[in-house]
């Protein structure tokens, strides 16, 4: 099934508002993302969209592709993961509909040291920072946003996804010696999960 975006969700011109284009290459703003999600994660509640769950793969479900967004149904078993990652030219939002996510995103040590625990922040230089995301919370993406996102949890647990413009690149990192080093860089498939 796919999900009906409201009127409030859909991407107006440059010229109608202006601040959307702030967070990045895309008339769809962060919030505009992170609204989204919640709100496809509660139609998730309220069995609008089936889940399905596989023990060897992660299981994804496109709900929703525009030439401005796609929206994602994801679900997790334990140890299921992303590789370290980002999403190329696009910006997005996650919101955990059930279960616990745990999210360990690159930090250059500034900005974001307040969302980390004292014991993450040993050394408050350049690294990576862990925070635990619960049904109902989630995250929002920037440009240049760099993380990996797994199921620690013995419990399913799934996940709406969102991203603007549809993702058409990702690269992939790996984190030596206190620094970030990307791996690789692939394309992605229009239609294609977000891996």
């Amino acid at each position: 099934m796919t999900a009906v975006l409201p009127p409030s969700f859909l991407p107006r011109s440059l010229h109608g508002d202006r601040r959307r284009w702030h967070d990045g290459p895309t008339p769809v703003s962060l919030g505009d993302l992170t609204a989204l999600t919640r709100q496809v994660a509660a139609e998730v509640v309220a069995g609008v969209h089936d889940v399905e769950v596989d023990p060897t793969n992660r299981w994804s479900r496109r709900l929703h592709a525009d030439p401005h967004l796609d929206v994602w149904l994801i679900s997790w078993t334990t140890e299921q993961a992303a590789e370290l990652h980002d999403h190329g030219g696009s910006i997005g939002a996650l919101t955990v509909v059930q279960g616990e996510l745990t999210e360990w995103r690159w930090s250059a040590g500034r900005d974001d040291d307040h969302l980390a625990t004292a014991e993450e922040l040993v050394a408050r230089g350049p690294g990576l920072r862990r925070r635990t995301l619960t049904a109902g919370s989630g995250a929002a993406f920037p440009l240049g946003h760099v993380h990996d996102v797994s199921n620690r949890r013995t419990d399913a647990a799934v996940s709406v996804h969102a991203y603007s413009p549809p993702l058409s690149a990702m690269s992939y990192y790996a984190v030596e010696r206190g620094t970030l080093t990307r791996t690789r860089s692939e394309l992605v498939e229009p239609g294609a999960s977000p891996e």
